[in-house]
């Protein structure tokens, strides 16, 4: 059974949301403060993290970043916030999906399952990928940069091994988020800022990329 910390300081919103996450099948815990939540996701890791963002003391963005430093844990935003700035901050703080209150629970629950999915893609390549300096193994769960192990989340990851097995092609975002998301929508802000989270960590120069290209007005390659 897996098991969702929930971070939220809405007496309401914690019960009922926890309630209906138990209906489908999840251990919750909560907790009403960033730091609570922190010090319990480090004394016991939950499988799935959700985070608000209008917390007491110790904000959501901030939880975000240190849950990032402490693991890769799957971590969604449960936020009343939808402006684009918050979702896009949400996102590079390190977060993997933003969801907007109210919350419709199947949805939710589809989201956190196909998170727990992520760790490698279902049909990982034996081969290792090679492009330059950059090699990628998808069996091993393995990215390196000249020759250094690279730390990605598991969604970096999923993302650039997609990229990697249709090398050269043009990916739209549609297509990712189906692919790497498991979505059959979504939103695309998604897409881009993971693509730019992901550029900071294989580009020798993020700003000018060589290596994870925007096609415009169709979305993303990887090239040789």
């Amino acid at each position: 059974m897996a098991a969702v910390l929930m971070i939220e300081d809405d007496d309401r919103i914690r019960m009922s949301l926890g309630l209906a996450l138990e209906d489908e099948g999840y251990t919750v815990r909560s907790a009403g403060t960033a730091e609570e939540g922190l010090a319990a996701q480090r004394a016991d890791p939950a499988d799935t993290v959700l985070v608000d963002l209008m917390l007491p003391g110790i904000d959501g963005f901030e939880c975000i970043r240190q849950l990032r430093r402490d693991g890769d844990v799957p971590i969604i935003v449960v936020s009343a916030r939808d402006d684009t700035h918050d979702v896009v901050a949400a996102l590079e703080a390190g977060a993997d999906d933003y969801v907007i209150k109210p919350v419709a629970v199947k949805e939710l629950s589809a989201r956190m399952r196909a998170l727990r999915r992520r760790a490698r893609p279902a049909q990982a390549s034996t081969l290792t990928l090679v492009f330059g300096e950059l090699e990628i193994r998808p069996q091993a769960g393995e990215v390196l940069l000249h020759g250094e192990l690279l730390s990605l989340t598991r969604t970096e990851f999923r993302l650039i091994c997609e990229l990697a097995e249709h090398a050269g092609l043009v990916l739209s975002r549609q297509q990712l988020l189906e692919r790497v998301w498991e979505y059959d929508y979504g939103d695309d802000r998604l897409v881009d800022v993971h693509i730019g989270r992901l550029r900071q960590k294989i580009e020798d120069n993020p700003s000018v990329p060589s290596r994870l290209i925007t096609v415009r007005g169709l979305g993303y390659k990887l090239q040789r």
